[in-house]
């Protein structure tokens, strides 16, 4: 997600390569990066710090967070923090940057790597107009970016937009078997389900009409999408999404405590 950040405010020529650096680390993604883009490497985070930047962007596993040395904390004085870790909290992030002069924790999903995600984020307290434009500029880079009331909003996006692409690559997973099942080739059915779920999703997007009203648009009675929307009903699809985004939700909670 961090790279997908990079080449967008590259692309969109919000930044240049030199004023963008980056670590990792030693797995070889900084590496990759810096030489995708043309921005600056560092081998430690220390090291990149030395000269604070304005905004330090955290991308790493939530982990790493409690093994980060005292001095990087004393290094990112003054930094405008922004994290897209999950399960990550604000008091988490104050304990490991107490000089920031602000947090911004955020969720971002997948689909920002090609500028179509959607982001929600909370600043730690009220931000200046300057740090509030530069946040939305980031954010906006990767797609919709939404402002949200309380922390424990963040669990809930989480659980809809942060996870919500796998939800859909997984009934379009389901939809591709069912095509299989029923006789069509495994060509035929992949290019069917995807196209089915991507020219859905361009309409859903294009049209005035919400959802529910574009369902029943395609659902004549007694037809073929009755006959399988009442198949849904009677297996509880409804149920089994909201207790899959209730899942994630819980479990978004039980990394914020860890």
């Amino acid at each position: 997600m961090v790279s997908a950040i990079v080449h967008s405010l590259l692309r969109q020529n919000s930044f240049s390569a030199k004023e963008v650096s980056c670590c990792s680390a030693n797995d070889g993604t900084s590496e990759r990066l810096s030489n995708d883009t043309g921005i600056m490497r560092f081998d430690t985070v220390e090291e990149m710090l030395e000269t604070p930047p304005s905004v330090l962007i955290l991308g790493c596993k939530p982990q790493q967070i409690k093994d980060l040395p005292v001095s990087v904390g004393e290094k990112s004085s003054h930094c405008l923090l922004l994290s897209i870790m999950a399960g990550t909290t604000i008091s988490t992030l104050t304990d490991a940057f107490p000089k920031s002069r602000n947090i911004v924790r955020s969720m971002p999903n997948t689909p920002g790597q090609i500028g179509y995600g959607v982001t929600g984020y909370l600043f730690s307290s009220t931000p200046t107009k300057k740090d509030r434009e530069i946040i939305e500029q980031i954010l906006a880079s990767l797609g919709k970016a939404f402002e949200l009331g309380e922390e424990t909003d963040l669990d809930r996006v989480t659980a809809i937009s942060g996870s919500g692409p796998a939800y859909v690559f997984e009934f379009t997973c389901a939809l591709e078997e069912a095509a299989r099942a029923i006789g069509l080739s495994k060509k035929l059915a992949k290019d069917l389900s995807l196209n089915t779920v991507i020219g859905a999703a361009r309409l859903m997007e294009a049209s005035e009409s919400s959802p529910l009203e574009l369902r029943d648009q395609v659902t004549s009675p007694n037809g073929t999408t009755q006959s399988a929307l009442e198949s849904f009903t009677a297996d509880e699809f409804r149920t089994i999404v909201r207790h899959a985004v209730e899942a994630a939700k819980s479990r978004s909670l039980e990394l914020s405590n860890e």
